[in-house]
């Protein structure tokens, strides 16, 4: 019997994707032994205001970012889905796509705590696991008793260094006119710069 394909999704509005995001999508590949990482970016975020650069954008910034690794691919499930963006949606859809796949949804430890009221999160752990991400800081005990209540036998916590960037970060250097060289993949680096060329950042 063949083994089962394990398959880790990392979704956020990578807006732009940054060092960050690769460095959690790396420990998670890492640590979870998988097989394939989706990176899905958000479509319309139901509890947040819209990302600044639009779908097609972070789609070809998630391309140009991953583009070194075979087993990594930028899933466009949100954005091409109309409607707001649920985890559950998204995951259900993903779980159809890959049949008999082992699956997990990869989330910051600060995420963990609101799970419970998330939009069905019961159909999220039916399809999923949940690997959660812990940092420097996190008081450990503390994380495996909220997911020892919120989603029992259905949660990994995996280490992983602290990089202190964020797409917020990002954008306010683009605006400002700083460099964001050593912040981004060279990729993404130079999307950004054809965009504020074209008028579209800053």
């Amino acid at each position: 019997m063949a083994e089962r394909r394990r398959i880790a999704v990392l979704g956020g509005r990578f807006d732009p994707p940054h060092l960050g995001h690769l460095m959690i999508a790396q420990e998670a590949w890492w640590r979870l032994g998988l097989d394939e990482l989706l990176f899905v970016p958000v479509g319309t975020p139901a509890d947040r205001s819209p990302p600044t650069f639009s779908g097609d954008l972070r789609a070809a910034m998630v391309d140009a970012a991953i583009a070194d690794h075979p087993a990594w691919r930028c899933s466009r499930t949100e954005i091409d889905r109309p409607g707001p963006s649920y985890t559950a949606d998204t995951m259900a859809e993903l779980a159809v796509q890959y049949p008999g796949a082992e699956l997990w949804f990869v989330m910051g430890a600060d995420r963990l705590v609101g799970f419970a009221d998330w939009h069905e999160p019961g159909r999220i752990l039916s399809v999923a696991r949940l690997a959660v991400i812990s940092r420097g800081g996190v008081d450990e005990p503390a994380l495996r008793a909220t997911a020892a209540t919120v989603a029992p036998g259905r949660v990994d916590v995996l280490e992983a260094p602290e990089v202190d960037v964020s797409s917020t970060m990002i954008r306010e250097r683009l605006a400002a006119g700083a460099p964001i060289e050593y912040l981004v993949p060279d990729g993404v680096a130079r999307l950004l710069a054809t965009a504020r060329d074209d008028g579209g950042v800053g």
